[in-house]
């Protein structure tokens, strides 16, 4: 009896009325947050995955610019370069199923 009294009041009823529809049908809704709250962490850690990405890269590139042996052992390596009076030979291992 305590609580209808509460219950059914008019401010009560439209607190009520106004917080479900600020949780479920208001265009920045709750459950509209948590899935931008998702998507920004997800684009955060891609960020953090290609800043780490470039920054390796960006090594590897000085390395190859500056160094001119590793630069020898990158094309013969990757692109299967050679001297001229010498010969490569290619062993592809196949893997086993």
């Amino acid at each position: 009896m305590f609580f209808k009294k509460y219950i059914l009041n008019k401010y009560f009823i439209t607190g009520l009325a106004f917080l479900v529809w600020m949780l479920f049908f208001d265009q920045e809704s709750f459950i509209d947050q948590i899935k931008l709250s998702r998507t920004l962490k997800n684009l955060e850690h891609q960020k953090e995955y290609y800043q780490k990405e470039t920054s390796s890269i960006e090594d590897a590139v000085y390395v190859l610019e500056n160094d001119t042996a590793h630069l020898e052992k990158y094309a013969r390596e990757k692109y299967f370069m050679k001297k001229d009076n010498e010969d490569v030979f290619v062993i592809i291992e196949e893997e086993e199923n």
